[in-house]
């Protein structure tokens, strides 16, 4: 099979904020997102798009340039551990501000914060900036989920926060030192608490189709009921909802589709779409893959991290309506625009 490329889901259906000074453009909506991975990459085509202007930061100059095909003129290869914030010199300009970087291991809270408080603060204390919006987990097998192990039971905004290893302590301080930084400014800091995110080029139809091995932690989710899972459309939406919340003062959201269901479950139904549109790609993994995770599985220890996350403030206070509300809905769109760009090359 040749390779098989995958085009955007729709759009979300939310419009965005007024441009600020009247128009977009020069004068309109700024983005500065630091870390521009998977999600700020997605965010930022979007937005581009809607003709913000956006600017960022990512540490691989292969990747610099790839954001500036996509038309991201102003990206700054950084590093909170050895760069200077002063070379970010589109930040003071931005209205919005999304930090996409995850915290670093013996690092209390945010690398940015840690390092570069006071630069952040003399930066954005110009009156440009709108809105601070942090992403944050809720996976616990990424060692940053800051609820903890909670058995299994629903989980909210409002639970009680129990951060198990030095990395989800690390999440939740950045989350407090980004809400302080907020305080100081006078700027909203919404927080996302973003459970295992997908998309196109990122899912369980790619892993079978690309034959990846799985790594040992993907495995251990294997063993686990319930995980908390993203389409990344769903979370530009949620973005997008709260760029108009402009009297906001700041919340915690979790971000979540309505089915925590087990990686088996999702593999399965990943692999039940691909045998219907490619049987001969399907057959051939279905084994392999089975005979891994029962191997492992023989080995594996006692699951912890058991939870179900609730998206109920999503849907009341930003009135987010899911376009992929469960993994199938996902996965479905997922492979259709696989099938309908492979179609259009032939």
């Amino acid at each position: 099979m040749n390779a098989i490329h995958c085009a955007s889901p729709p759009p979300a259906p939310f419009s965005l904020p007024p441009a600020k000074g009247g128009g977009i453009g020069s004068q309109g909506n700024r983005l500065f997102v630091f870390g521009v991975g998977f999600v700020g990459r997605y965010v930022s085509n979007r937005l581009l798009k809607q003709g913000w202007r956006v600017s960022g930061t990512c540490t691989c100059p292969v990747r610099k340039r790839e954001l500036e095909m996509m038309g991201m003129h102003d990206s700054f290869l950084f590093d909170a551990n050895k760069n200077e914030l002063e070379s970010l010199h589109t930040l003071k300009d931005a209205t919005h501000v999304l930090i996409s970087i995850p915290p670093l291991s013996g690092c209390l809270g945010d690398p940015l914060l840690t390092l570069h408080h006071k630069d952040l603060q003399s930066t954005l204390n110009h009156g440009n900036v709108q809105s601070l919006c942090y992403l944050s987990s809720t996976m616990y097998f990424c060692g940053a989920g800051v609820y903890g192990d909670c058995g299994g039971a629903w989980v909210d905004e409002d639970s009680a926060v129990n951060p198990a290893t030095e990395t989800a302590k690390a999440r939740y301080a950045a989350e407090k030192g980004w809400q302080q930084l907020g305080c100081e400014l006078d700027v909203p800091v919404n927080i996302f608490r973003l459970g295992g995110i997908y998309g196109c080029g990122r899912s369980a139809i790619n892993t079978i189709l690309q034959q990846k091995s799985l790594s040992i932690e993907q495995k251990m989710r294997e063993m686990k009921l319930y995980t908390a899972r993203v389409h990344v459309a769903d979370i530009y939406q949620a973005l997008c909802a709260s760029f108009n919340l402009s009297s906001s003062s700041g919340r915690v959201y979790n971000v979540v589709d309505d089915n925590p269901a087990p990686r088996e479950v999702v593999f399965d139904f990943a692999r039940h779409l691909i045998q219907k549109r490619w049987p001969e790609k399907a057959i051939a993994f279905r084994a392999q893959d089975k005979a891994e995770d029962a191997e492992f599985s023989q080995k594996s220890r006692k699951i912890e991290g058991e939870k179900r996350v609730s998206n109920a403030r999503i849907k009341k206070e930003l009135g987010v309506r899911l376009l992929y509300p469960s993994y199938k809905s996902g996965l479905e769109n997922i492979l259709n625009s696989m099938y309908d760009n492979h179609s259009q090359l032939q």
